[in-house]
């Protein structure tokens, strides 16, 4: 007789082969996802020039709260359940949308931007934040991960997030599904879907942190980006891995298990 997980896990695979997405509830517990709001703060205040949509992955390897975030059990086995036991960090960007102030993310394909062989990854987006439309919470188009990948565009003509979107005649807002998350929950999709979210007015942040896995066997064309190694092995010649980060006070965020 098929278990309850096993169930779940088919159920999950069916949803995501279907529509290029599926959500996760409950992922992550209630004082973790504190400290990952209490991140941004953090960051925000070292980094007071840059955006709070910027806080991207040039800072993670340095950073050991980030990596613990990004290395935690609960995220990697859903990852694994989709890219395997052995499995590589390739990118991690918080997309914190302020209150009344936050970009939008114009309609795009993830991969269009990955220099990644083969394009073989997972993305999940953890909720700090619960995502609602009237914070800009993500919207998908389902089953556009059946799609290949549309070359981006430069766009002046918005201030968003990324500055360039897909061509907007390929996409039907019609067909638009708003991913409504509460903190904790994570929502993982196909690099090919489109999505992208609009801008936040309202009174809430949405802070929201993409995570990028690979399996160890996905080779990273651009020798300017070191993964880090989060579960199983690496896989001789294909990748370099950044060393784990230590914790100095003072220097990096306190968090539970800092220094440990």
């Amino acid at each position: 007789m098929q278990s309850t997980v096993q169930a779940q896990q088919h159920s999950l695979h069916d949803r995501y082969e279907r529509d290029g997405y599926a959500i996760v509830r409950d992922v992550l517990d209630a004082n973790l996802v504190q400290e990952a709001r209490d991140h941004v703060e953090w960051l925000l205040q070292k980094y007071p020039d840059l955006r709070p949509e910027l806080l991207g992955t040039r800072f993670v390897a340095g950073d050991p709260f980030w990596v613990r975030l990004v290395s935690d059990d609960r995220l990697l086995d859903v990852a694994q359940q989709f890219i395997g036991e052995d499995i590589a960090l390739f990118a991690s960007h918080w997309l914190a949308k302020p209150p009344y102030d936050g970009k939008p993310v114009l309609w795009h394909q993830d991969g269009s931007f990955w220099p990644l062989e083969p394009m073989r990854v997972i993305s999940l987006w953890l909720a700090a934040d619960d995502a609602t439309p009237e914070n800009g919470c993500m919207r998908v188009i389902p089953g556009t991960h059946t799609l290949r990948l549309e070359e981006l565009q430069s766009r002046q003509d918005v201030d968003s997030v990324l500055g360039s979107s897909i061509d907007e005649g390929l996409v039907d807002e019609s067909q638009a599904i708003d991913i409504v998350l509460k903190a904790g929950d994570v929502e993982l999709h196909h690099p090919n879907l489109i999505h992208g979210s609009n801008a936040n007015n309202s009174p809430r942040w949405r802070r929201g942190l993409t995570i990028r896995y690979i399996p160890t066997s996905t080779r990273i064309l651009d020798t300017a980006i070191t993964p880090l190694l989060v579960r199983g092995k690496a896989v001789p010649g294909i990748n370099q891995y950044a060393p784990r980060p230590t914790y100095l006070a003072g220097e990096h965020m306190p968090f539970r298990g800092a220094g440990i």
